[in-house]
């Protein structure tokens, strides 16, 4: 059995004779109080900013606009894809009228509002607003967050198609159609704030593109994604390198220095290839296209550890809000893998471990509720996705805690990832220092049902 394997099943071991005996263990998390949670007063904002969605009703219009192409033929086009054009309109009616639901409470009030789709939402817009309101799902909240710099402007999500999204970081869904009750309790300070962590980026290194590409709207493919990396790239190059610097070769020096990153991640950070290689293969049949996997290659400190060389499908760092999101279903154990840990652990160890289904499903309930930590809290969670571990390369912790994690790159055609919606360039020589500070929270407001 390999070392890794006996650390796991003792860990395991901890949790099944907590479970079987009661004695307490240490949680792997803490919740942290923030002391100015609760409001001394109420909360009346005079601008608001509402950023909604883009429906897939209008996502597929905007794909055939330029064609020229009819509603008629678009009905066709969705009905070969096997969608329905009429349940398409009907959630972006559902989603229209809780916009403007939302809107005319906020008026009603006296308060003055600025209605941007998702795709006109910039730093201006982020300036003009004293509150800003997420008019969609959790996608939604995430591109609205990622630009709010600032722990003192509030961010509010709504939830406007409770039928089709979960709306995780958004109130409770009953207030969706029921916004005045929202103001009401807002301006009486029947809430109170959580001040959710975020993490920060700094880039540095040799060959890196600070310029993100956004990927919300533009829907890319692998090979898109790429090809728009480069133009990128070639664009940053041309505005801030000297002619001569560029013929060269030599970058200019800013891209060298370490550089905070104008974005903020509320969910977690994803550090991989972001593409498969491609061989070519020739035969008497016309040229034949492989997809091989290709393994992100990486140097990773954590916490200003000794480096560590990894292969791995790639890095996840993520928040106590993210804790729930892809990272939880990264680490998350099924009840088929518990079940046969705790064999092994019973013909192992000899103790009388009970193998009956409702054991194993509180043992799998326990450890993968110990994966999700608050979202006040100030540590990262970092994940390594299956990694490669042989004699070159080592993977000495496959998740854990941190308060700092610096990567290296050695990879061709990667991505950094910021909340699955912003792409920057992760070439070889790019280093990135992935960290939080008490100035990047965001707050937002928690209702009771």
């Amino acid at each position: 059995m390999t070392r890794r394997c006996v650390v796991n099943l003792v860990c395991l071991g901890n949790r099944v004779v907590t479970l079987m005996y009661g004695n307490s263990l240490r949680p792997l998390h803490t919740s942290v109080c923030n002391p100015s949670s609760q409001p001394k007063c109420g909360f009346k904002p005079e601008k608001v900013a509402v950023v909604t969605k883009t429906t897939r009703y209008e996502f597929e219009q905007q794909r055939y606009r330029y064609a020229g192409l009819s509603e008629e033929d678009l009905k066709q086009l969705l009905r070969m894809k096997g969608s329905s054009y009429s349940g398409l309109l009907e959630r972006h009616n559902i989603h229209t009228n809780n916009v403007e639901h939302i809107v005319k409470s906020l008026r009603k009030e006296g308060i003055e509002v600025r209605v941007v789709k998702r795709g006109e939402y910039d730093k201006e817009v982020v300036r003009w607003a004293d509150a800003i309101i997420s008019a969609g799902g959790d996608g939604t909240m995430l591109l609205v967050a990622s630009k709010v710099l600032s722990k003192d402007k509030p961010v509010v999500g709504v939830n406007t198609d409770p039928e089709r999204s979960e709306g995780h970081l958004c109130l409770p869904v009953r207030y969706t159609r029921a916004f005045p009750e929202v103001l009401e309790k807002l301006c009486r300070g029947e809430f109170r704030w959580l001040w959710r962590q975020r993490i920060r980026l700094h880039l540095e290194g040799t060959g890196i593109n600070p310029t993100p590409v956004d990927l919300h709207e533009q829907q890319l493919s692998l090979e898109q994604h790429s090809q728009a990396h480069r133009i990128t790239t070639m664009d940053s190059q041309r505005s801030t390198t000297p002619p001569a610097a560029m013929w060269t070769g030599t970058l200019h020096e800013s891209f060298s220095k370490p550089s905070l990153l104008p974005i903020r991640s509320l969910n977690e950070i994803f550090i991989g290839e972001s593409l498969s290689s491609r061989v070519k293969l020739k035969s008497f049949k016309p040229h034949v296209k492989l997809l091989l996997h290709r393994a992100s290659y990486y140097e990773i400190s954590v916490d200003d550890g000794p480096w560590e060389k990894q292969k791995s499908s790639g890095l996840s760092i993520c928040t106590g809000t993210g804790s729930k999101a892809w990272s939880y279903n990264i680490n998350k154990l099924a009840e088929q893998s518990v079940e046969e840990v705790l064999k092994i652990g019973k013909s192992q160890t000899g103790l009388e471990i009970p193998l009956n289904h409702e054991f194993i499903a509180k043992v799998t309930e326990e450890y993968n509720e110990s994966l999700v930590f608050s979202p006040e809290d100030r540590r990262l969670f970092f994940s390594v996705r299956e990694p490669i571990v042989n004699r070159v390369f080592s993977s000495s912790r496959q998740r854990g805690f941190a308060s700092k994690v610096c990567v290296r790159s050695r990879c061709w055609d990667a991505c950094m990832v910021v909340d699955g919606g912003t792409s920057f360039e992760f070439n070889d020589g790019a280093i990135a220092t992935i960290s939080m500070s008490e100035e990047d929270q965001l707050r937002t407001v928690v209702l009771e049902n």
